[in-house]
């Protein structure tokens, strides 16, 4: 088994944190609200515990197919992601136009051009503990995210190759 792990960064800034795997030390973004053990819905916070890679999206009308043991599928524009706890597809991918409230998976920004789901609040699945846990892409501005872990592209490029179903990754509270 393998682990990435995610720890705060040492310059105490909340959402700055440090990604390792193997001997690579990569800055990463987290949620604006740091890491928490008590993820809640909307809160902003990176959710600390041990995760599985389950799958994930790229963009094919912006980047090639990475290479990657991980399933990778095309982010279609019609893809969302329910964010609203009260509904059953709650913390899942949505086909477009969808009712409820949702994240737009074709962003216009380029965070999703590669989004790995995470296995955080899948089964058994609680409501308002949080959605939509994914490992993607950093702003060029180095932005906070809304609960995610964010890698710079070519750092994302660089670990895919390496990355398969076995490995987990550990965000340190």
């Amino acid at each position: 088994m393998k682990y990435i792990e995610v720890k705060r960064h040492p310059d105490g800034i909340l959402h700055h944190g440090i990604l390792l795997y193997d001997d690579k030390v990569i800055n990463c973004c987290l949620g604006r609200s740091g890491i928490t053990t008590q993820k809640k819905e909307g809160d902003g916070a990176t959710p600390a515990g041990q995760f599985k890679i389950l799958y994930g999206f790229f963009r094919k009308d912006r980047i090639k197919k990475p290479l990657s043991e991980i399933p990778l599928s095309n982010i279609e524009h019609t893809d969302g992601w329910c964010d609203a706890p009260e509904l059953p597809q709650y913390n899942s991918l949505v086909k477009l136009p969808f009712e409820g409230s949702h994240e737009i998976m074709t962003r216009k920004d380029r965070l999703y051009d590669i989004c790995i789901v995470l296995d955080y609040n899948m089964e058994p699945k609680t409501k308002g503990r949080g959605s939509a846990i994914f490992f993607h892409l950093t702003s060029p501005e180095l932005k906070p995210t809304e609960g995610c872990v964010a890698i710079d592209p070519k750092h994302m490029q660089l670990l895919l190759p390496m990355l398969s179903a076995k490995t987990q990754m550990i965000i340190h509270p």
